[in-house]
């Protein structure tokens, strides 16, 4: 259930937050909505404010065109966030959420507002080539590594109606996911927090640690157990490193 949502059709606010609560905002990975990060959302509150980003092409967005590319999905996140990073403000994301959340990052502070602390999750490095043709693959091929990947409830891969409702938006973020190129931008000035399951196929410690190359500031790497989706059995603890992400708790985002 929303709680007084924000007035634009990219973010999703599920749970009230104290007043003068820090801001953070989540980036779901390839094929998924917002709806995924209420969980999150309701272990954060009321002490953060989550808002979860809503990419076009699912829910209640379904009727408009996905994006395919990362860097034009990034501009018009980035261009949607202005309006709400005049706060405190970190961002998280998993997957290609991870990757998206760092572009939007780099876009911000372009213009001015530097996040207090960036999450990536289940991701490698934006300068860690992840070069993918699984966009281009048939049906069958997509749905396999959707299941090799786990987080999607089989029982909606088994369902041949629901699977012609999400496939599309799926492989739009693979093309978006497995055409990305790094360009090179310039090194946040806020800590880096990443977080990888220990039997990830997408990624190993080595090419996670490579996210303390886009930082000015301090960077943690945390190995949990488990595959890419580790998150769904560690997500107490992941909330407990962003929220004790400083000495300090109750300025949680605020740099040391």
């Amino acid at each position: 259930m929303l709680v007084t949502p924000p007035n634009t059709p990219w973010l999703r606010r599920f749970h009230t937050a104290a007043p003068g609560a820090p801001r953070l905002f989540c980036f779901p990975h390839a094929g998924g909505n917002a709806s995924y990060y209420f969980p999150f959302s309701a272990l954060l509150a009321p002490g953060t404010e989550m808002l979860a980003v809503q990419y076009p092409g699912r829910q209640e967005r379904f009727n408009e065109p996905c994006v395919e590319s990362m860097t034009e999905l990034a501009d018009r996140i980035a261009a949607e966030l202005a309006d709400w990073t005049r706060e405190p403000f970190a961002l998280f994301g998993h997957s290609m959420g991870a990757t998206l959340a760092f572009e939007v990052a780099c876009r911000l502070r372009a213009n001015g507002a530097e996040a207090s602390a960036l999450f990536v999750s289940g991701r490698r490095a934006p300068s860690v080539p992840a070069p993918g043709s699984v966009h281009l693959a048939t049906d069958e091929e997509l749905i396999a590594d959707i299941r090799l990947l786990g987080g999607t409830d089989t029982r909606m891969l088994d369902h041949p109606e629901l699977l012609a409702a999400i496939l599309p938006a799926v492989r739009s973020d693979y093309v978006a996911t497995e055409t990305y190129r790094y360009q090179g931008a310039s090194r946040l000035d806020c800590p880096i927090t990443a977080f990888i399951g220990d039997v990830d196929p997408r990624v190993n410690s080595a090419q996670a640690e490579a996210w303390a190359d886009h930082t000015t500031e301090r960077f943690r790497l945390r190995v949990f157990d488990g595959g890419h989706f580790y998150l769904v059995r560690h997500l107490d603890a992941i909330v407990d490193s962003i929220t004790t992400s400083t000495p300090d708790a109750r300025t949680q985002f605020i740099r040391t």
